[in-house]
């Protein structure tokens, strides 16, 4: 028997219910939007008038009354005044419309989702360099699951990574620093441009743990640090790479902050420094540093081979022997410099031989602090006359033993005519400024433990004590006080460190703004406008003197003999 066909009304009444449905629906999300202030204002004035009832319960009886009498006597008045009612209504309205708002929190955004493609971008990255064709049960694979390579990751506010915990396969070859670099480049470029990451190794276990590290304070001025003498600070690093740290003024609080300590004198084993840089990277700003704070202790020659005058607010300080940026003054002081170290030399053998202790003229600190000598070494050569880099070899080899110290900025691309005995004789060095990964190896013997910086501000750079670990660095910023491009505040902190003007022999006060010659500046100026052998004699001269620090001496008569 066929089926008969259903009435039409009843096979096309669900459409017409849904299309009704979605009429009603429309229709009530309109008067909504038509009637929302009307609902706000409404459920403002609920919520007012809860509050009231509110107040009313917690009122005290015997204070009913008056609160009524207060309340009647503030409607009386506006009654009263003209266009009060109206007021009173505009004010009521405008509390209840805003009571009546809609407070509820915007639900939060769904931040797992861009984190989970973070990393799973990071772990397709990885992929290629951390698989084999041969492995039966590969940790990393095309499409496969983070999670068990990534065990701990955390991001930052903007949602990037921060920390990264990477396990790799046992056979990736982490004991090759090319291998090592492939994967460095690879996760800064991933994770995040324009940050700094510290990569340390765990070849015993095979994990890799990458940190994004905060950039270092570049706003903290010149000032006096609590060292002991013969420590220079030359800049701060991270908390994690000392174990001190120096309680410092930073703007208007005061904070403990990591230094980098150099330590100079008779024990050190890295008594001299070399600092590279590319132009406007602080090499200058490192050397003004060092000097306020070897003043404090010592005296300071400064030879000048920018001759821009970065060093001018020095001249004529006690404690200054001279500000050379001439040619012929630089080869005058540097070969008084030379002779004051020969004859500390003898003075400090002949004492230690007749088993006295070393005079006195010999035990305070001499710093030499030179600003891109190789621009004298080109004017010598040009002129014929005798390159002043030769005459740092009897400081350099010697000075530590007499509290001599020699300090060389020289940019990078004039580092090639540094002397060998520069080279060989600063064990102690810096890098300031943008530079590669092969750059800061080549200066300080060991590669950086994080990623260089295309763009880095002034004095920023690594640091390497001898054999030590590579430290990050950040100058503190000592600019040049007659700078008028800098800020009254730095340049103030400056001044302050500043020894005061040297005092002529006769005792005349001279101005701050002359420039006095004192008695000590005379007295080196006679020493350096003293005929100097040439250089056959200097040369026997200094033969010797290794002779005579060998030779021993068991009484003081042959000591007078041998003088």
């Amino acid at each position: 028997m066929a089926r008969r066909p259903l009435p039409r009304i009843l096979s096309t009444g669900g459409a017409q219910l849904a299309r009704s449905r979605e009429l009603a629906r429309t229709a009530a999300d309109n008067a909504t939007d038509v009637l929302h202030p009307l609902i706000t204002i409404a459920r403002g004035l609920r919520r007012l008038a809860a509050a009231g009832r509110r107040r009313w319960a917690e009122t005290p009886k015997d204070r009913r009354g008056p609160l009524l009498f207060l309340v009647g006597s503030v409607i009386l008045i506006v009654a009263m005044i003209p266009y009060g009612p109206l007021l009173a209504a505009v004010v009521v309205t405008a509390a209840a419309a805003w009571q009546g708002r809609d407070r509820t929190p915007p639900p939060p955004e769904d931040t797992a989702e861009p984190r989970t493609q973070r990393l799973a971008a990071l772990y397709e990255a990885l992929v290629p360099y951390f698989s084999a064709a041969d492995d039966p049960d590969p940790l990393y694979a095309h499409g496969g699951a983070w999670e068990k390579a990534f065990p701990a990751h955390r991001f930052d506010d903007s949602g990037r990574v921060c920390h990264l915990l990477i396990r790799y396969p046992a056979y990736f070859t982490d004991g090759e620093p090319e291998a090592r670099a492939r994967i460095e480049h690879l996760l800064a470029t991933k994770a995040g441009r324009g940050r700094e990451y510290l990569f340390a190794w765990n070849e015993e276990d095979n994990e890799l743990a990458v940190t994004a590290l905060a950039p270092l304070p570049t706003g903290i001025p010149a000032q006096r640090f609590v060292t002991a003498p013969g420590e220079t600070v030359l800049g701060f690093t991270d908390p994690s790479e000392v174990q001190r740290t120096l309680p410092l003024s930073f703007g208007e609080e005061q904070c403990d902050v990591p230094p980098v300590v150099w330590r100079t004198g008779l024990r050190s084993a890295e008594p001299h420094l070399l600092a590279l840089g590319q132009p406007g990277s602080g090499t200058s700003t490192l050397l003004r540093s060092i000097a306020l704070q070897a003043l404090r202790h010592g005296d300071v020659l400064v030879v000048d081979g920018g001759g821009t005058g970065e060093y001018a607010c020095l001249t004529g300080r006690d404690g200054v022997l001279a500000v050379e940026c001439g040619l012929a003054g630089v080869l005058a002081s540097l070969e008084w410099a030379a002779t004051e170290t020969e004859r500390r030399l003898i003075a400090v053998n002949r004492a230690r031989q007749v088993g006295h202790p070393p005079p006195d003229d010999t035990k305070r600190p001499l710093w030499l602090l030179l600003d891109r000598p190789t621009a004298f070494t080109h004017l010598a050569a040009a002129d014929g006359r005798k390159d002043p880099q030769a005459l740092l070899q009897v400081p350099l080899r010697h000075g530590r033993a007499v509290g001599v110290t020699v300090v060389v900025a020289e940019q990078f691309d004039s580092a090639d005519a540094l002397g060998d005995a520069v080279r060989q004789h600063t064990r102690a060095r810096v890098v300031l400024g943008p530079a590669t990964a092969e750059q800061v190896k080549a200066v300080l013997g060991a590669p950086p433990h994080t990623t260089p910086l295309a763009v880095v501000p002034a004095g920023r750079g690594y640091a390497r004590l001898g054999t030590g670990p590579v430290h990050r660095l950040q100058v503190p910023a000592t600019p040049d006080p007659y700078d008028d491009s800098v800020s009254e505040t730095l340049r103030q902190a400056v001044r302050d460190l500043l020894p005061p003007k040297t005092t002529p022999a006769d005792g005349e006060t001279v101005p701050e703004d002359d420039a006095p010659v004192s008695e000590e500046t005379a007295e080196a100026a006679e020493a350096v406008d003293a005929p100097v052998a040439t250089e056959a004699k200097a040369t026997e001269a200094t033969a010797a003197l290794d002779a005579a620090l060998d030779a021993p001496v068991t009484s003081e008569a042959a000591v007078a003999e041998r003088s």
